[in-house]
């Protein structure tokens, strides 16, 4: 039987076949594509749409209730030499998050080149920028709880909406964090013990001499991190 006559753009055969050949191309794409890193991109697009309706929900609710919204400039005023400075506490906290997507590209960029000591010296600067990250959100929610009074039901400053709004988004962020900081540990240790460069077996090793699992931490690392910008800009700014 003849073949289908191909095509001189991208080498597709004319016709039903080529219909067909084009519409399974995304299969042939992804079959060199680690399971892991597929599975990371599913997670993170699912995980948008999570963000996504509690930022609108939060929006939604604000713009709609008739009782006054606390101001977050005052609320997460930090008193320092006797002066109050609106917001320098979740300054300092979005500043090091971002530094800390700086040294996971460089985590990732070491990784490419294979070189294990510098891979996991930036991996371990990442997991510690995040780590602080999470304490300074543990002290914000104790001052929020301890002097404010605010709490997930109620909130002496006005909208009882804005403590619920408050601890489920930066809570659910800050688990986030929380974990990642965990993976980047681990993923850390295993750079270490050469555990990429021989492929031994184990829960996130990935293909022998290959650190696409640092990749992947990357690409989570970094999302997590472009949600705090949303979350700074709509909570905190607005």
């Amino acid at each position: 039987m003849a073949q289908p006559a191909l095509t001189s753009i991208g080498e597709l055969p004319e016709g039903l076949p080529g219909v067909v050949a084009d519409w399974s191309s995304d299969q042939r794409a992804f079959k060199k594509v680690p399971w892991y890193k597929a599975m990371m991109w599913i997670f993170l697009l699912s995980d948008t749409f999570i963000f996504s309706c509690f930022l609108i929900s939060y929006m939604t609710v604000r713009a709609s209730t008739t009782v006054p919204w606390p101001n977050p400039s005052e609320v997460f005023a930090l008193t320092l030499w006797g002066h109050k400075i609106p917001l320098i506490l979740i300054a300092i906290m979005t500043f090091i998050l971002i530094s800390s997507s700086g040294t996971m590209v460089l985590a990732v960029n070491y990784g490419y080149r294979k070189d294990r000591v510098k891979t996991f010296v930036f991996l371990l600067i990442t997991a510690a920028l995040g780590a602080t990250f999470v304490g300074m959100q543990a002290f914000e929610w104790t001052k929020l709880i301890m002097d404010e009074g605010v709490r997930p039901w109620g909130n002496p400053m006005g909208a009882a909406q804005f403590g619920s709004s408050f601890f489920m988004i930066t809570g659910f962020h800050g688990t986030h964090v929380s974990i990642g900081v965990i993976f980047l540990l681990i993923v850390a240790t295993k750079v270490l013990r050469g555990d990429l460069d021989r492929e031994a077996p184990g829960f996130l090793t990935g293909r022998k001499g290959n650190y696409e699992i640092v990749e992947t931490m990357g690409l989570y690392w970094h999302f997590v991190d472009l949600v705090w910008v949303f979350i700074f800009a709509v909570f905190y700014l607005w």
